[in-house]
């Protein structure tokens, strides 16, 4: 699994063989069982994570239900850029909804690498607005489209989450009931 991280790394910018070292020495690792948990709501969290296999739901409880805000599969970050500066009480949940594996991204740790190897912020700066760009653009979806057209969005970019998540999931995540779900995709299916 080391490789993959040092292959996505290199994906992003060239690493000589002393900064693919140091990235395999400082790295953390982990994976965590279907159903864990790598943070809960009300937690404080400092970390961030590379999921390198599996699938993580992000969710937020609201009223007693389970609102459903994002998913994170291989090779992307998940965030919280309130914890950049230190630490912070997370308002979402994050759960494992696969067996998964993660890159634990400290900060602390994170500047001691930055001191050392200086490509390596500007990486992680690359990274941060990657993720910044994709939040936005979430965010903006969920104000400005409707439902149909939230269930299209994430069709056509993420099809394989219909494969690996429940459908009250992505119901709940492009904002509507699961009875409405079946609707948009029974209009979508006549129109086929």
């Amino acid at each position: 699994m080391t490789e993959s991280v040092i292959n996505y790394f290199k994906k992003i910018t060239n690493l000589s063989s002393e900064e693919s070292k140091i990235l395999s020495e400082t790295m953390e690792l982990k994976t965590f069982e279907k159903g864990s948990f790598l943070i809960k709501e009300g937690q404080y969290e400092n970390e961030s994570f590379l999921v390198m296999k599996g699938l993580v739901r992000q969710y937020k409880n609201v009223d007693g239900n389970e609102v459903t805000t994002n998913f994170f599969t291989e090779e992307q970050w998940i965030i919280n850029f309130e914890t950049v500066e230190g630490k912070s009480i997370s308002k979402y949940n994050l759960l494992c909804v696969e067996d998964t594996t993660v890159v634990i991204g400290d900060e602390e740790k994170a500047v001691k690498l930055f001191q050392q190897f200086p490509k390596f912020e500007r990486v992680s700066r690359q990274i941060m607005e990657t993720v910044f760009k994709e939040q936005q653009e979430q965010m903006v979806s969920h104000l400005t489209d409707k439902p149909e057209n939230r269930y299209l969005k994430l069709l056509a970019a993420r099809p394989d989450i219909f494969q690996r998540v429940a459908q009250y999931d992505i119901a709940s995540y492009i904002g509507v009931k699961p009875e409405s779900l079946s609707r948009i995709r029974k209009k979508l299916a006549q129109k086929d």
